[in-house]
């Protein structure tokens, strides 16, 4: 039988009592030393330090009643032991810094002393598994017990048993609430997306290692990244800042002295010390947007920060450090980056450990109703004016934006502007059809490049002098047909949207076939378009 080891609160009223009485008065940390049954080794006790003599009592009477077990008294000085966070970051790193050894002992966590922040902490810490433990409550003898100066009773709770699977559930309701939370309270309906944020929530909770999101301009990482920071600081004790920077604003001395900080003098117009942003986000999260853009030398300087938490300032001989986590975002592939020697391959395979890949919105047309209503809210809520959209409105809206037709090249930021363009211009605060028929224009000319021709996907496909060799009126709709293309599974899917209309003319239909007539007229195939 492995020895038990028990952490708990030294209980400043229950626990207290002096003189011969005491023996006759159930103290929850004295009593549950006294069960035959439970043969307690270890009592990890933590104490404020105002409570020290009362504490030392306690401990002479528990080596009266139970002289096996060791009681270490650890100092737990708390300026509130009813705010969450300071409770939750204390017991948090007590327990980071205790060498656990689940093979060789049992760990037991005493629920009944303590406040009841204390008791909701070493919970969520218990059930985080950051403590390989199950729960201890003790408690008085009943009303109707033959003795009532017994040790009480007691109740040891493993929340790997079936009997908690209630609990379990409670769990998942809260984990759907993370997961709420990270999506920003949007009732999403990709199943690809879901599952995406379902894995970043675990992996924010369970990891302090780098993140890296990826995804086009506009997708929402920068959001993302601030979500990530509120969940580990409620869930992960993260204590410091969340410092944000694009990195692709950073050129030269400025990228060196804005990341790392500078003394005073090492470089023209540096008037006075700098701590940098990679000091500013100590104990904190960092997010390097674009981290494509850095420099060779700021990646060099960012991979020894990441490796050893230290760096050196510009013009400094002494290094500094900064225990910061990271999440980086880019819309490059860094893999071709550093095939062309743009990006350090060290500096990718540090960061590279959990990668996020952010679709957008083209790609989650199921989700605009969604974000949709979710812009409407929040341009109601900074304005201070709601708007709303009648049902003609919203469907007119919804079918452009859900359409092929609809390019969202700039993602969720072409979704905010055109909710943002149309509630300030709805008479009265109700965005009508005349509002949404204006907005689709102005989005389809947003939409285009300054020759009319539509901006995207043919330069990948075709290059320059096959371009150059097709009418301007072809070139606009061979972009519709490769954008429907890349949108679809397969090439009967593609041809049947794109031929929507005279399929239903012909009584023999071969959508496939017509778009591939079409296709080979540019001496493309589908494979080519995909």
């Amino acid at each position: 039988m492995k020895p038990i080891v028990t952490f708990g609160f030294l209980g400043t009223s229950l626990d207290r009592a002096f003189g011969p009485e005491r023996w006759s008065k159930w103290r929850p940390t004295v009593s549950m030393c006294q069960h035959e049954d439970l043969l307690i080794s270890r009592l990890e006790l933590l104490v404020d330090p105002k409570f020290a003599d009362m504490a030392r009592g306690v401990v002479a009477d528990i080596a009266q009643v139970s002289p096996e077990t060791e009681v270490v008294m650890h100092d737990f000085p708390l300026k509130d032991a009813w705010d969450f966070q300071e409770v939750y970051e204390a017991l948090y790193d007590f327990v980071s810094d205790y060498d656990f050894e689940p093979e060789k002992k049992d760990y037991l966590i005493h629920l009944t002393t303590g406040t009841h922040v204390a008791q909701i902490c070493w919970f969520l810490l218990n059930e985080a598994q950051f403590i390989p433990a199950r729960l201890l409550q003790t408690g008085p003898a009943r009303h109707d017990s033959r003795d009532a100066t017994s040790a009480g009773r007691y109740e040891i709770i493993d929340l790997d048993l079936s009997k908690y699977d209630r609990l379990a559930t409670r769990f998942a309701q809260e984990q759907e609430r993370t997961l709420d939370f990270l999506k920003s309270g949007i009732a999403t309906k990709s199943k690809g997306f879901n599952k995406l944020i379902e894995q970043i929530e675990i992996v924010a909770v369970n990891s302090k290692a780098p993140i890296l999101i990826t995804g086009p301009t506009g997708a929402g990482k920068s959001m993302l990244a601030g979500r990530i920071y509120d969940l580990r600081k409620a869930r992960a004790g993260l204590t410091g800042r969340f410092v944000e920077v694009n990195c692709a604003t950073l050129r030269g001395d400025q990228a060196m002295s804005a990341l790392f900080g500078h003394k005073r003098g090492s470089f023209t117009g540096a008037q006075a010390d700098r701590p940098g942003l990679l000091k500013e986000a100590d104990k904190g999260l960092i997010f390097l947007d674009e981290i494509g853009e850095l420099g060779l030398d700021e990646q060099a300087m960012l991979l020894r920060a990441l490796e050893d938490k230290t760096f050196l300032p510009l013009g400094s001989d002494k290094a500094v450090q900064s225990d910061f986590q990271l999440i980086a975002g880019t819309n490059r592939d860094l893999r071709v980056q550093v095939a062309e020697g743009k990006f350090r391959d060290d500096l990718l395979a540090r960061i590279n450990l959990w990668t996020f890949a952010l679709p957008g919105l083209a790609e989650r047309r199921e989700d605009i109703a969604a974000n949709l209503d979710f812009e409407l809210e929040r341009f109601s809520k900074a304005h201070r004016k709601q708007v709303r959209m009648n049902k003609e409105a919203r469907e007119a809206f919804l079918k452009f934006a859900r359409s092929p037709e609809a390019k969202w090249s700039a993602n969720f930021r072409d979704l905010n502007a055109a909710v943002t363009r149309m509630a300030t211009l709805a008479p009265k605060g109700r965005i009508t059809v005349e509002c949404v028929t204006s907005e689709v224009a102005r989005l389809q000319e947003s939409w285009c490049d300054v020759g009319g021709r539509l901006s995207g996907d043919l330069p990948a496909v075709l290059g320059d002098k096959q371009r150059a060799d097709i009418d301007p009126f072809d070139v606009v709709q061979l972009e519709f047909v490769i954008r429907v293309c890349k949108e679809s599974k397969t090439l009967s899917d593609a041809g049947r949207k794109l031929f929507a209309v005279s399929r239903a003319k012909r009584t023999v239909t071969n959508d496939a076939d017509r778009l591939k007539k079409y296709l080979a007229r540019f001496d493309l195939k589908w494979d080519d378009v995909k």
